[in-house]
């Protein structure tokens, strides 16, 4: 399920990015989408490759990951996120949830480290 007025963007210096084409209100599910589960000795593997900054970590021990279907895997980071993401381990899915009200025409982002105000720094800002 991906609402309506999601679209896919290039953003400047991100590359592609999830848009709205409409204004959003604050705590309204956005997009729940099924995802591919892979166990821990695969993800050694997608690490090598550029899949790598498109998987997430899954279950409740981080001990295997997942490529998220729909466009989970498009939404680009910010360490304010105006949207944060769930994991339904037991089913299989990703939920996407506004945490503010969003303008139409405003990029959608979610925070890599999970909780939309985490400020620790993710891989691609560390030196």
């Amino acid at each position: 399920m991906i609402i309506n007025g999601l679209v896919i963007q290039s953003i400047p210096s991100k590359g592609q990015g999830v848009c709205t084409t409409r204004p959003i209100k604050k705590n309204r599910i956005i997009e729940r989408s099924p995802v591919i589960v892979m166990p821990a000795e695969q993800r050694i593997l997608l690490d090598k490759t550029l899949l790598h900054d498109y998987i997430f970590e899954w279950g409740l021990d981080k001990d295997k990951c997942c490529l998220a279907l729909g466009y989970i895997s498009i939404y680009n980071h910010s360490y304010f996120s105006n949207c944060e993401y769930f994991m339904d381990y037991e089913e299989g899915f990703i939920e996407v949830k506004t945490v503010r009200d969003i303008e139409a025409g405003e990029e959608l982002t979610i925070n890599y480290n999970g909780d939309w105000n985490n400020i620790s720094k993710v891989w691609f800002d560390v030196i």
